[in-house]
């Protein structure tokens, strides 16, 4: 990809100048970090007939030898890059600290564990530069399908080079949705494929191979940092489940859900789902 082309190098973005100064970010060495960790997980991919070191965080919570090692090779080769930025990740304890940082990066070594683990190309390594609160860089690396999508904000989205225009969808009914089974009052939709990856999934609509992906579940920034950037400079609109914006570097780093869609069929995915995820986010 050409990074001059799309205007990579100087991050030349109104808010990019503000809030991160083109002297901080060297752009094109961001790319090859991401990419580098991509290809660490892949030489750790049984898909690619590697051998997995497997174990549970928790019960029903699979983590892997390969998260560690994209998470140390992030952690020390972004903190090099932007050494005043903090860091939240998925594979690394939480530290307060992080709060009193302008930036910082946020990152899912493998978002889609489940599919890396079973040899399935459904995940990627998750990437963004976060400031007061909103995404400025994000970047899914999924080697497994030979995919690298980029956005910067305010300069728009592409993957593999190529610029995305999300989908364009006017209707709710009919629309897209990346899932393994819809529930009886979700009759109305159609399935495509769905990888375990909900970063990927986000993608699909940026890159209109789907319509909507919404989530009614508790779900961590790192999960969707990079990707719902990715969507929204496609011209996706993005909230969680209820229609609020999303934030970041959060004290608490989760939102109820996350809801990527058409704009013109984001009000009425809202509508479908919010009484729903009313009663799953607050239980009487």
């Amino acid at each position: 990809m050409n990074p001059h082309k799309h205007g990579l190098t100087r991050l030349k973005s109104a808010h990019l100048a503000r809030k991160a100064p083109p002297s901080m970010i060297d752009s094109i060495r961001f790319e090859e970090i991401v990419r580098e960790a991509g290809r660490i997980a892949h030489d750790q991919w049984p898909g690619a007939g590697h051998e997995v070191e497997i174990w549970e965080k928790e019960p029903g919570h699979p983590v892997c030898a390969a998260d560690l090692a994209v998470d140390a090779f992030l952690k020390r080769e972004l903190t090099a890059l932007l050494p005043s930025a903090g860091w939240l990740s998925e594979e690394t304890a939480d530290d307060a600290e992080r709060l009193n940082r302008e930036l910082i990066w946020l990152v899912d070594p493998i978002d889609g564990t489940r599919d890396f683990i079973h040899g399935r190309d459904g995940w990627a390594v998750s990437v963004a530069l976060i400031s007061a609160g909103k995404p400025l860089i994000g970047m899914l690396s999924a080697p497994a399908r030979g995919q690298n999508w980029l956005a910067v904000a305010g300069q728009g989205a592409t993957r593999n080079g190529e610029v995305l225009k999300a989908s364009g969808r006017p209707e709710f009914s009919g629309s897209r949705v990346p899932t393994d089974s819809l529930p009886k009052v979700d009759q109305d939709l159609v399935m495509v494929e769905k990888p375990n990856s909900i970063a990927l999934r986000i993608a699909k609509v940026a890159a209109d191979e789907a319509d909507l992906i919404a989530t009614l579940r508790w779900g961590y920034e790192w999960d969707v940092g990079a990707a719902t950037l990715i969507a929204r400079e496609a011209g996706a609109e993005v909230s969680d489940t209820f229609g609020n914006p999303l934030g970041y570097n959060k004290r608490d780093p989760r939102a109820f859900g996350v809801l990527v869609s058409s704009r013109d069929i984001h009000g009425a995915a809202v509508d479908r789902l919010s009484e729903r995820a009313q009663k799953i986010a607050y239980p009487k």
